[in-house]
């Protein structure tokens, strides 16, 4: 496989189950998909069980008890699970658009990560999307989700087709390019010399410290939030907490001004 795509969840069978049929969809098809799943129940797992012999690509599902928000922790194992030296990270809450693979293995670079974004939807447009909408990709018609609820926004050139025209917001845009959970990848080479994420941070921050140590080993990241598009569904947050921020943000802190490119509480213990 050229790419393995990490796939983070945690107890949302039917988002997860859009998710998964849109890497059916995908015009690069040599990747494998790791669902990283940090403690779901029964449902998701029968789920996976119907789902996967429809599947067109190999699936691994990484699963540990469920004893708290653990995402870290999951998401290291799913890295030694994977069997490609490029790897794609997202969540379960995030559907693909068909070239979402394509892109990110189009502009990965050697020393760099690639830093994505998300067209976030209502819950009303959410629940709208069925598998054959992901099928045709009417999903990521700009009109087909205003007919459904979706509101007129500057935002909605994340859905662009234009290549053209995304290389131009790409280039423009003001938003950093961070790692961010839901739409990043990097060498597998370079997740390991970072000795992946720090199992110490729950939810808040996580993925922005992981990338912070990436930058200081001179790993930067490169601007795809208008190439490589998903669809981001929407969700209750019950898993956060003030003390869990506040606890994520001193290891920020600390990560960015002593420079640090290695945790020792990631991987390798």
């Amino acid at each position: 496989m050229q790419v393995s795509v990490v796939v983070s969840t945690y107890n949302q069978p039917e988002w997860l189950e859009k998710v998964l049929w849109g890497y059916n969809m995908q015009s690069f098809k040599d990747f494998e998909l790791i669902v990283a799943d940090d403690g779901s129940g029964s449902a998701s797992r029968e789920m996976l069980k119907r789902i996967t012999p429809k599947l067109s690509y190999p699936l691994k599902h990484v699963w540990h008890e469920d004893v708290g928000f653990r995402k870290c922790l999951i998401l290291n194992k799913a890295i030694l699970a994977a069997s490609a030296d490029y790897l794609i990270f997202t969540d379960g809450d995030c559907i693909p658009r068909k070239d979402f693979v394509e892109q990110h293995m189009k502009f990965r670079k050697k020393g760099h990560f690639l830093s994505g974004g998300y067209h976030k939807l209502s819950m009303e447009t959410s629940r709208a999307i069925q598998l054959s909408d992901i099928e045709s990709q009417a999903c990521f018609n700009v009109r087909w989700l205003k007919e459904r609820g979706m509101k007129c926004s500057f935002r909605n050139n994340k859905l662009t087709t234009s290549k053209l025209l995304a290389s131009i917001l790409n280039a423009v845009t003001t938003t950093k390019p961070t790692w961010n959970g839901h739409n990043a990848s990097g060498w597998m080479e370079d997740v390991m010399r970072v000795n992946g994420y720090d199992e110490r941070m729950e939810y808040g921050g996580q993925d922005r410290e992981f990338g912070e140590r990436l930058v200081n080993c001179g790993i930067t990241g490169l601007q795809i939030r208008y190439s490589a598009i998903c669809l981001h569904l929407d969700h209750a947050r019950g898993y956060i907490n003030q003390k869990a921020w506040d606890r994520n943000r001193e290891i920020r802190k600390e990560t960015v001004f002593l420079k640090h490119t290695w945790t020792d509480f990631g991987i390798k213990k």
